[in-house]
């Protein structure tokens, strides 16, 4: 009899504690950076908290999508809709932005298989309406960093590519030639070059969106946010400092005492 009031004790036990697993698990978030784009940058690589919105009990792409509309976008959960059809769940609204049900996504640059694709701490999901909602002509680009930090004056090299498909319509990565490049969403003179290479000078202190345009195909705005910080180096005050430096060490004075 003790053996059975030990043993409904333990089972009982036992299911408290997968339930409170399971109970953590649902509430648990993890942080993720979210693009969203529809043609021109709505959401650039922003930081979003991610938790089980869709109560599946995982983390995913879709929750990440949900979370950012009802952190970001000023109309809330609203803003995003999907809808459930043989192959799947599919997107039907996209912040506030409805074309038939034409949209793409993506994680760390990688075409997702669903939107039910896991999501994990540090992950950048870019999800995108499509310009050409009938010929999907519109072209996925990325930049070989998403984020990056330097200081005023810093040149930064960038590469640019696209994804294509190969003859087994699997997806590959080119360079996207002659793409003009933007900061905070205006033209520079700057353009990629054959192997989608770009050298960037970086300007005033803060957070800059790098991103780029083409004249030759419709694409998918690419995102870069890098963050300024610090002094620059040499120049101005800088030079100054290394002369008067260079001065008090001929003089003597930055010598040690013995």
């Amino acid at each position: 009899m003790k053996n059975r009031h030990f043993w409904s004790a333990a089972i009982a036990a036992l299911l408290m504690l997968i339930t409170a697993a399971s109970a953590a698990a649902a509430d648990s978030s993890t942080l993720a950076y979210v693009t969203i784009a529809n043609g021109e940058l709505l959401v650039a690589r922003e930081p979003v908290s991610v938790t089980d919105e869709d109560g599946d009990g995982a983390l995913t792409i879709n929750d990440a999508i949900i979370s950012a509309h009802k952190q970001l976008y000023p109309g809330g959960a609203d803003g995003y809709r999907t809808a459930t059809m043989e192959l799947g769940v599919y997107i039907t609204r996209l912040w506030g932005v409805e074309n038939g049900g034409s949209y793409g996504y993506y994680k760390n640059d990688q075409m997702a298989m669903s939107l039910f694709d896991p999501v994990s701490s540090g992950d950048h999901v870019v999800a995108f309406a499509y310009t050409d909602p009938t010929g999907f002509s519109d072209v996925y680009t990325y930049f070989d960093k998403s984020a990056l930090s330097a200081k005023p004056g810093d040149d930064v090299e960038l590469t640019l590519s696209m994804v294509g498909f190969d003859e087994n319509f699997m997806p590959v990565s080119l360079p996207l030639e002659g793409a003009a490049i933007t900061v905070d969403g205006k033209a520079t003179e700057y353009k990629t070059d054959a192997a989608g290479k770009v050298k960037i000078k970086l300007g005033g202190e803060g957070k800059h969106v790098i991103s780029a345009v083409s004249d030759s195909k419709r694409i998918v705005p690419p995102v870069c946010v890098a963050e300024v910080v610090g002094a620059p180096q040499t120049g101005g005050a800088g030079i100054i400092l290394a002369a008067a430096a260079a001065m008090l060490a001929g003089a003597g004075i930055y010598k040690r005492r013995k």
